[in-house]
């Protein structure tokens, strides 16, 4: 039992240290050719948005508007992405496996 506390107790201290590099790391969306890009952390948070001055069409707002919107869709698309690789062995670990559970009998 004592063996099993100090494997979860290592399996949440990699899960935090994964967190946090998550929260560091950044990813970035484009669209239009680069013409708007976004950026995110690798945990979601969107710090950063460029347009071009190409992409402003005051007579056509509509086509910035979805620029915008698969710029933002590509960065999380990227930042999903990361969080997986990142966070995808840690949770193999908690049974993320077939069968569920935490990997032990009863559970």
């Amino acid at each position: 039992m004592a063996a099993l506390l100090k494997q979860a107790q290592q399996m949440q201290q990699q899960l935090v240290a994964a967190q946090e590099e998550l929260a560091q790391a950044e990813v970035t969306g484009s669209a239009g050719g680069g013409l708007v890009t976004a950026t995110m952390t690798g945990d979601g948070e969107l710090t950063a948005l460029t347009i071009a001055p190409a992409a402003v069409d005051p007579d056509d707002l509509e086509t910035l508007q979805d620029l915008v919107v698969a710029a933002v869709r590509d960065a999380k698309r990227a930042a999903d992405e990361l969080a997986a690789g990142t966070m995808g062995p840690l949770a193999g670990g908690l049974g993320g496996g077939p069968g569920g559970g935490l990997g032990l009998p009863g559970f």
